[in-house]
Formats: structure tokens, C-alpha cells, sequence
């Protein structure tokens, strides 16, 4: 009896994969737990391996396909490869070594390097498309000159070349990209988060003189201490925590006709990663000191960067906070990451003239920006607590002590 490969569970609040990449064919042998498929969400990739060893019956969807968690992928017959197949798989092995060996003298002869643009993988495929690439001028380096995914990924962190001198004047073109399946999923849920929830927005001003002082004074003995440099993001997120409690609802969900309280505080940071924007949770982020915050948000930023994000570690977020700044934002509304009920984002820092004490003085200020679900939110409590963030990072002294 044929064994079902299924899909996994993806996540909370992701439904939707896609088949990215079939790493087996229908009738070929596979070991227990060797990949034999790859998913995309609009969040991270998910290796699927075989429940056992045996040979593919069956693959049941197509490249690009649509899948759900438990839907049946593949059927696996149960059973070892037969003992003929072991060696005629040495044997190719062989003859594609030896076959490697015999260009490698043409390659030192001086001959033509190999061409670019041989065949590509699906999922080489997908991200050059995504990125409006050309496949010939990609290097592959499968064989015969196949693009790889590897080779894919690599092409796109490469540096541009400089960039060549304005053409004179001609016809305007215009280019035509269908839109991959995952970019369609984020688009839609990104849509269907403004339509599932009564989301507003609030703004506020922080007066960033007090942290930046802080950060001045203590930078060199953090590092010194903690080996980890003391950045911006601990402190919001030290200050969100505090307004949190002070709100609760704004750390709370709608489950059907009920709120849900959370009593903890797992505290979601936008990230742009290898493949687009993700959202890794720092959790129990109230019980983590300032080096702690610092220290597990590089480590999650790594992660992102480099594409090895778990799902647990894409999890059970309550709240998130997304930093525009460093793109140099000066004030947007960011969209809720649903089911969250609330999201902060932070803005770039522009020395502003204030008032202080019926005198103008040069301050340097960030724009602060707080959208919330207003089917539990209520303007005053949104205001409420985007004046106690406010508050918690213009006197920092009061993170720590808590008041």
C-alpha cells in the first residue's frame, strides 16, 4: 500500500503554499526523511521529506500548483532500491565525472568558456523572473550547464555594474511580467487585511535626544560587556512592552465573538530578508534584558537575511513593529499583521526645530505611527499609547524602572 507525503503545517495564519521545486521524479527511489520537495509561502520555503524510503508512485501537482496543509502531494511505494539500480546509479555517477574530466583540458587549452543560459530549475526560474533577469546572462554551474537555484540566488546579490550613459531619445517600451504565484498571495492578503479589520491610524512625535544621548554615553562598555552593539530597536521594543501593559488591548485578538488577552508579549520586527519582507518574533520579549533584545534580533535578522527562518520562529507574534527609517521613510501607515490587533511603525530621524521651555531649539525627531484594529482599539486608548511610547523613550529612565 502506497504511503501519502503530505503538506505540512505551514504556520499561523498561512494557508497557502506553492510547489516550488520537485527534487524527485515519479518512479525514481528515496531514502526516509530525503527532500523531496520544495514550498513557498509568502513567508518562508518548507522542505517536504519522504515518510519513507521506497520509490515515488506519484507527484500529484505541477510546478506553481497551489497546496494546502494536508492536501496529498505524492505517493510513496515502501521498499529499498533494488541492488541493479544501486549500480547503474554508480555508473552514472561515473560518466558524468568522467565526462566532467574531459572538458576540464579544453577549458585550460584556452577554448570558449561555457555559455550562459543553459536549461533552468524551477525555482532558478521563479527568482529570475521575479527579478526580470535574462536566464542567458546567468552562469549555471548544474550539470551541462543547468542554472541552479544557487546560482539564481547568487546572481541577484552580485553588485550591478555601473551603470552605462543615458541612450539618446527613442521609443518608450514597456515590459510585461506575470506576477508569481507567491507575490499574488501577498498581494491578496495584504488586501485582505484592510478589509478584515476597522484599521485607523494615529500619529505622534518622539523627541529621540534623550536615547541618543544614552546611546553616546554607554556604547563603547555595552559592546565592551555584552559583545553586541546597543541599537535603537531595543529600546521601542522596551517601550512598546510598557505601553502594552499599560493597554492591553493592544496585545490582544479577536477569536470569533471573543478578545483574547495575552498576558505575555511576543514582539514581531519587520525584516527584509533574501525573499522579501518577513516578520521573526522575538517572544517573551518582556523577560529579555537590553543585551538579550539586541543579541536575539541579530540573530533573527541573520536568519531572515539568509533564508533559514523557521516557522516557529515566524510564530505566535502579539504585536509588531516595523522601522521604515532605514529606508528613509519620514511617516507611513503600516498594515496589521493579522490576527495582531495593533503594529508601530518608526520612521526616520530629522533634526527638527521645537519648542522647548518658549525657546526653538534643533532637536532630533522621528515620526511615530501606530495602526490599530478599531473593533477592540478605541481612539483614546490607540492615542494613549502611542503617548506612552512617547513618553518611555524621551525619559528612557523609565523603561528600566518600570514607571
Amino acid at each position: 500500500m502506497s504511503v501519502p507525503v503530505e503538506v505540512p503545517a505551514l504556520g499561523e495564519s498561512v494557508t497557502e503554499a506553492i510547489i516550488a521545486e520537485w527534487r524527485k521524479k515519479e518512479g525514481e527511489f528515496v531514502q526516509e526523511d530525503e527532500i523531496i520537495a520544495e514550498l513557498e509561502t509568502d513567508k518562508i520555503t518548507v522542505e517536504v521529506p519522504a515518510p519513507v524510503a521506497g520509490r515515488i508512485a506519484a507527484l500529484k501537482y505541477e510546478i506553481d500548483d497551489s497546496v494546502n496543509p494536508g492536501d496529498v502531494i505524492a505517493e510513496i511505494e515502501p521498499g529499498e532500491a533494488p541492488a541493479e539500480e544501486e549500480a547503474s546509479d554508480e555508473e552514472d555517477s561515473q560518466e558524468e565525472a568522467s565526462g566532467e574530466a574531459e572538458e576540464a583540458p579544453a577549458k585550460a587549452d584556452g577554448a570558449q568558456p561555457a555559455a550562459k543560459g543553459g536549461k533552468t530549475g524551477p525555482a532558478a526560474e521563479r527568482i529570475l523572473e521575479e527579478r526580470g533577469i535574462s536566464a542567458g546572462d546567468v552562469q549555471g554551474t548544474g550539470p551541462g550547464g543547468r542554472i541552479t537555484k544557487g546560482d539564481a540566488m547568487k546572481h541577484v546579490k552580485a553588485p550591478s555594474p555601473a551603470a552605462p550613459a543615458a541612450p539618446a531619445a527613442g521609443p518608450q517600451e514597456v515590459e510585461r511580467v506575470k506576477m508569481s504565484k507567491l507575490r499574488q498571495t501577498v498581494a491578496r492578503r495584504l488586501v485582505e487585511a484592510q478589509h478584515n479589520a476597522a484599521m485607523l491610524t494615529t500619529f505622534n512625535e518622539v523627541d529621540m535626544s534623550a536615547v541618543m544621548e544614552l546611546r553616546k554615553k554607554y556604547k563603547d562598555s555595552f559592546l565592551k560587556k555584552y559583545d553586541v552593539k546597543l541599537g535603537f530597536m531595543s529600546f521601542f521594543i522596551k517601550a512598546a512592552i510598557e505601553a502594552l501593559k499599560a493597554y492591553p488591548a493592544v496585545n490582544a485578538e479577536i477569536d470569533g465573538d471573543e478578545i483574547v488577552y495575552k498576558n505575555f508579549y511576543n514582539i514581531g520586527v519587520a525584516v527584509g530578508g533574501g525573499r522579501g519582507l518577513v516578520v521573526p518574533v522575538i517572544r517573551n520579549a518582556e523577560q529579555l534584558s537590553f543585551a538579550d533584545t539586541e543579541a536575539e534580533l541579530n540573530r533573527l535578522v541573520d536568519r531572515a537575511v539568509n533564508n533559514k527562518l523557521t516557522l516557529k520562529e515566524l510564530q505566535g507574534g502579539t504585536f509588531t513593529i516595523s522601522n521604515g527609517g532605514i529606508y528613509g521613510s519620514m511617516l507611513s501607515t503600516p498594515i496589521l499583521n493579522p490576527p495582531q490587533s495593533g503594529i508601530l511603525g518608526m520612521h526616520n530621524i530629522v533634526e527638527r526645530p521645537v519648542a522647548v521651555n518658549g525657546q526653538v531649539e534643533i532637536r532630533p525627531v522621528m515620526y511615530l505611527a501606530l495602526s490599530y484594529d478599531h473593533r477592540i482599539i478605541d481612539g483614546k486608548e490607540a492615542v494613549s499609547f502611542l503617548v506612552r511610547i512617547k513618553e518611555c523613550l524621551e525619559n528612557p529612565e523609565r523603561i528600566l524602572l518600570e514607571v
